[in-house]
C-alpha cells in the first residue's frame, strides 16, 4: 500500500462509512489527518483511537464549512488532499419523494461538494493540491428508487469534471471516487427497501459485481484511496475511479 508520509489530509464525512475507513487508515500510513462530521460522540472516539483531529461540521452550511476549513488548515499547517466523502443515500420511489427530502439530499451531496471544494481552493491555489470527491454508479446507470440521490451525484460529476479542467492551471487535481463498499449507510439503504426491492437489488448485485458482493473496506477500498491520495497518482485528473467490482463496466 502507498505511504502518505507527511501528507496533510482533510476528510469530510469522517465519522462513519468510507470516510471513517479513510480516517482510520491514513494516519497509520504517515498522514496528518483532520476529519469532519456531525456525530460528535463518534468523532471524539475515532480521534482518540487514531490521533486524527475531529472538527464537528455540517457540509451543507457555507459558514460552517469555511470555518472548519480555516481551522483544519491551521491545525495541519497546510493542506495537500481533500477527501470529500460526506453524503447521504436515501431510497424512495420517484413519485413519493418529498420536497424536503429532495432538498436535503441535494444540499448535502451536491451543495456540500461545491462548498468544500470552493473553501479549499484558496489554500491550494498557490501550492497545488488533490481533491477526491465521491460520486456513485447511480449517477451513470439506472438506479430505481434513488432518483434524488442519482441527481445529486450527477451534479457532483459535472462540477468535478469542470473544475478539474478549470483548476488544472493551478496544479490542482480533481477526481471522483465511485465505490461499491459495505458501509452502515448501505445497510440503512437496504433497511428502507421493500422485500421485493431487496430481492431485485441482490439479484442485480450478483450479476454486476465480481464475486456477487460489495467490496471490503480494508482490502478493496483503502489501498485505492491511498494510491489516489499519494503522489503516485499525480498524472490522473478529471477521472472517475470506480472501486465497484465491475458495476461501471457497462459504460
Amino acid at each position: 500500500m502507498e505511504r502518505l508520509d507527511g501528507k496533510k489530509i482533510i476528510v469530510t464525512g469522517g465519522t462513519s462509512g468510507m470516510g471513517e475507513g479513510v480516517v482510520r487508515a491514513f494516519p497509520g500510513l504517515g498522514a496528518k489527518v483532520a476529519f469532519w462530521g456531525r456525530n460528535e460522540n463518534a468523532g471524539k472516539k475515532i480521534s482518540q483511537e487514531t490521533g486524527a483531529v475531529f472538527i464537528r461540521t455540517d457540509v451543507s452550511s457555507k459558514d460552517a464549512v469555511d470555518e472548519a476549513m480555516k481551522k483544519s488548515v491551521k491545525l495541519l499547517d497546510g493542506i495537500d488532499v481533500l477527501v470529500h466523502a460526506a453524503g447521504v443515500g436515501p431510497h424512495c420511489p420517484a413519485e413519493d419523494i418529498q420536497f424536503e427530502d429532495w432538498k436535503a439530499t441535494l444540499e448535502i451531496n451536491a451543495t456540500g461538494t461545491f462548498l468544500t471544494n470552493q473553501a479549499v481552493f484558496p489554500y491550494m491555489k498557490d501550492t497545488g493540491g488533490n481533491i477526491l470527491n465521491f460520486t456513485s454508479a447511480s449517477a451513470f446507470i439506472n438506479s430505481p428508487g434513488q432518483a434524488h440521490y442519482a441527481a445529486s451525484k450527477g451534479a457532483v460529476n459535472c462540477w468535478s469534471r469542470t473544475i478539474a479542467k478549470e483548476w488544472m492551471r493551478y496544479n490542482i487535481r480533481v477526481n471522483m471516487i465511485a465505490p461499491c463498499i459495505k458501509t452502515p449507510m448501505y445497510e440503512q439503504m437496504r433497511a428502507m427497501m421493500t422485500p421485493e426491492q431487496l430481492v431485485a437489488h441482490d439479484a442485480d448485485l450478483a450479476g454486476l459485481c465480481i464475486g456477487g458482493q460489495m467490496g471490503d473496506m480494508d482490502t478493496d477500498f483503502v489501498p485505492v484511496m491511498a494510491f489516489m491520495a499519494s503522489d503516485s497518482s499525480k498524472f490522473i485528473t478529471g477521472q472517475t475511479i470506480s472501486i465497484d467490482g465491475g458495476i461501471m463496466m457497462v459504460r
